[in-house]
């Protein structure tokens, strides 16, 4: 990459920036996975950008060609898209669909497996349809498409097992006794061996997965220090998954959709390289706040202030980067939190004036 990053970790750099132009400083072939969740084809206009659906497959289109060329053949391209109603009617829009087909027929993707995210913490969307009228179930699912340049991507699904049932680990537990070796209806012949015990269950591809984070320090800190939470964040589980699947530790993972740096953040923690592409820098600057895990205020502040300047290029050293740290962000928290109200206050000021003090001659540059 020939721009600078805003800033970089031992293992990935984010980037702020049309992701149209940072692409094409990508080499061919260079990259393991692409994960990303671009702007939905929404009709209600929302704070990061979304595009409404009559344009979305044609505004859609370059971002996929490149992703199409800096792809390894063995590499694969994850698309979250969710789900959108057609304009003034109970009538769902096709536009996740037409992208697949587009990306399949035009670009030339394979489409590896379809995978649906079940949310089920999702509020009832759409409200006219769902809330008001009662005409419509909620809108809790979004369609993951899992594609690649070849038809035998990278993948292992070992990686990504899943805890047994009740009823399997008793089988496990005692096979002769539970279950008998037959034949189904279907005409699969259920072995003995059925009752071996591989480590957990083979993944499916509906992924339920609650969007409920609501103690990660990148929310808390946002919060407490007046900076904007980027409203579109999926949880750090759903990357996580494909990442896991998909690549081996070392490989290269882009994000070019980058937002709060969800993927970035869980690449970090499973030891693959990152790069994470955001035209929002305000987003982007926040976004950091993910590998500030068990910081102290001051500490924060001053990355704050080192992201406020240009170009910023900001090493993060000794950083703590762990999926599923709920227990170091309370700690982080509570040392906050143990400080008289006047001081705490104080410091939270603080750090939300130096930042947007020299933030400023930034926009007007």
């Amino acid at each position: 990459m020939h721009t600078k990053p805003l800033y970089q970790t031992e293992r990935g750099s984010a980037f702020v920036g049309d992701s149209l132009d940072l692409l094409k400083e990508v080499a061919d072939q260079s990259v393991d996975l692409v994960m990303t969740s671009p702007p939905f084809a929404l009709r209600r206009q929302k704070t990061y950008g979304n595009v409404e659906e009559t344009d979305y497959v044609e505004w859609i289109t370059p971002f996929c060609i490149e992703v199409f060329r800096i792809l390894k053949e063995s590499g694969s391209f994850i698309l979250d898209l969710g789900g959108a109603y057609r304009a003034g009617m109970p009538s769902r829009s096709l536009y996740n669909f037409r992208v697949l087909l587009m990306l399949c027929d035009n670009v030339g993707f394979h489409l590896a497996e379809d995978f649906y995210w079940f949310n089920p913490a999702k509020l009832p969307s759409p409200i006219e349809w769902v809330n008001k009228r009662k005409i419509r179930a909620k809108d809790a699912v979004n369609t993951v498409w899992w594609l690649s340049k070849t038809e035998s991507p990278k993948a292992d699904v070992r990686k990504v097992l899943v805890p047994y049932s009740d009823r399997m680990k008793k089988l496990i537990q005692d096979p002769e006794n539970f279950y008998t070796p037959k034949k189904r209806p279907s005409g699969h012949d259920i072995s003995a061996s059925f009752g071996k015990d591989n480590g957990g269950a083979l993944p499916s591809n509906l992924l339920t997965i609650p969007n409920t984070d609501s103690n990660s320090s990148y929310l808390w800190l946002c919060k407490e220090l007046g900076l904007p939470r980027h409203p579109a964040r999926f949880p750090v589980e759903l990357p996580a998954f494909f990442i896991k699947m998909l690549t081996d530790e070392g490989d290269i993972v882009l994000d070019i959709f980058g937002g709060s740096n969800t993927t970035g953040f869980a690449a970090e923690a499973l030891r693959r390289c990152w790069l994470t592409f955001e035209q929002d820098r305000e987003y982007l600057v926040s976004s950091v706040f993910r590998f500030l895990e068990g910081r102290s205020i001051d500490f924060v502040k001053c990355i704050l202030n080192k992201l406020s300047v240009n170009d910023a290029g900001l090493i993060l050293n000794d950083i703590v980067c762990n999926l599923g740290s709920s227990r170091q962000t309370k700690a982080s928290r509570d040392v906050l939190m143990d400080m008289p109200s006047e001081t705490r206050q104080m410091a939270l000021l603080e750090g939300q004036k130096e930042y947007k003090t020299r933030q400023a001659p930034l926009k007007g540059q």
